[in-house]
């Protein structure tokens, strides 16, 4: 499985079965600059495609982090929400947001590859 984007700025990597990795894509950490603090959602609540999940707060901006899957959130990234800045710095790796237990993965279908996101974000 290759990572996934929405057209809200989320990629979604689910090479685990059991919980789909989500966090915010360069493009949008480059548009919010410094971020200061995430509000991560709580383990054991599920959210539906497209449902508000989170907030990530910059010194130039604050930007909801949507659900890119329907799901429930079964583990969040406490590192991140120690040190914000690491959405920043490694958004693809170790600046990951929540994992979530998908309830539809044929909901991934419907999002970009990461060359369609490339496209896309250059529009954005």
């Amino acid at each position: 499985m290759t990572v996934k984007f929405s057209k809200d700025h989320e990629w979604i990597n689910a090479a685990d079965a059991n919980a789909a990795v989500v966090g915010i894509t360069v493009h949008a950490q480059d548009a919010l600059g410094d971020v200061v603090f995430v509000d991560l959602p709580a383990v054991g609540t599920t959210f539906a495609q497209g449902d508000v999940a989170g907030v990530v707060e910059s010194v130039k901006a604050a930007a909801d982090v949507y659900m890119p899957v329907s799901g429930e959130i079964v583990e969040v990234n406490e590192a991140l929400r120690a040190d914000p800045s690491l959405a920043n710095s490694d958004p693809l790796n170790t600046g990951w947001f929540f994992k979530v237990k998908l309830s539809d993965a044929s909901q991934l279908d419907a999002l970009l590859s990461e060359t369609d996101y490339t496209e896309f974000a250059k529009n954005a």
